[in-house]
């Protein structure tokens, strides 16, 4: 008999998924698109030396690493436990 999840997941783990996903995905975005800050909001803050990029993937990369953590947790406790 296959064991299903006898509790439910809640918000914190919804929250913590959504929010590695995003980070990732800026992250990621960042590493593509280094110019997407100027381009979306027509500034250059860092004039165009790139530390600024760089910040953002560093930032975004322990965000990811952060939450997804969380979310683990949070899966974990409502997995059922072993039989």
């Amino acid at each position: 008999m296959k064991p299903t999840m006898t509790k439910r997941l809640g918000f914190s783990f919804w929250s913590d998924f959504t929010l590695a996903s995003v980070a990732a995905a800026l992250g990621v975005l960042t590493l593509v698109w280094r110019d997407w800050i100027e381009g979306v909001f027509g500034i250059d803050p860092d004039r165009h030396s790139g530390s600024l990029e760089w910040t953002i993937v560093a930032v975004c990369c322990v965000l990811a690493l952060v939450f997804s953590a969380l979310a683990r947790r949070e899966w974990r406790r409502a997995a059922p436990a072993a039989e």
